[in-house]
């Protein structure tokens, strides 16, 4: 990859919309400060260059076999498990296998669909905002959950506001159909995102393990073959 090419993708990424009015906020306080005073507006000029970061909406190259489930989020594999699902999203209450995603607020927030398939149901639900890390936040902070059903079953994916995130934004609606890797909404600022599969799943990663949205397979739905064993080291 050439020097150009390389700032092209790493550099002078897409903003997503979401980010205009918040960008144009930090700019004008930047210029209001600037007129002060140079050294004022120092720290505000850095504010602006993290928001349009945060923001940031690039382009991503999503596997596109049959059956692969795709990493909504990007961020750290934060817990692997075997858990009841939400309530709200009508799954049963048999546990199902429980892939977390937590982002900080350096990661990009843009999320994107796991897996294509129907929405055939959203549902969002008030809570508190505790550090979405913790593996109590699934059930007491505030999320907006949709089921995406297949030929495979039925999958969830719960966006989880954090000790930061105010505020949780979708583009969707009950009955669309999604692509994997479409994105389908973002959290404000600092998060996770928690994907619920269908029997038979195994993971593909790790805790611990970086995963990048669109891109990082979670789990292979149309394989036999056995979760993957880990070493972090």
């Amino acid at each position: 990859m050439s020097i150009v090419d390389s700032i092209r993708t790493t550099v002078l990424v897409p903003v997503h919309r979401e980010g205009y009015p918040f960008i144009a906020i930090a700019g004008a306080g930047t210029l209001v400060l600037a007129w002060w005073g140079a050294w004022l507006a120092w720290p505000m000029l850095a504010l602006t260059v993290w928001v349009v970061f945060f923001f940031r909406d690039p382009v991503r190259v999503t596997p596109a076999r049959d059956g692969l489930v795709i990493s909504p989020a990007d961020g750290r594999v934060s817990l692997i498990s075997r858990v009841v699902p939400p309530v709200e999203l009508g799954l049963g209450t048999a546990p199902m296998l429980r892939v977390s995603i937590f982002m900080s607020v350096f990661d990009c927030h843009v999320n994107r669909a796991p897996i294509g398939g129907t929405i055939e149901k959203m549902a969002y639900r008030p809570g508190k905002f505790l550090n979405a890390d913790l593996d109590k936040a699934s059930e007491d902070n505030e999320r907006n959950g949709l089921v995406i059903r297949n030929s495979y079953g039925a999958f969830g994916v719960v966006q989880i506001a954090g000790l930061i995130a105010r505020r949780i934004v979708w583009w969707v609606n009950e009955g669309q159909p999604m692509a994997t890797g479409e994105r389908f909404g973002m959290i404000r600022f600092g998060s996770r995102v928690d994907v619920y599969f269908p029997e038979g799943a195994q993971p593909l990663v790790a805790e611990g393990q970086r995963a990048v949205a669109g891109e990082t397979v979670l789990a292979d739905m149309a394989s036999d073959e056995p979760q993957r064993i880990v070493r972090i080291g």
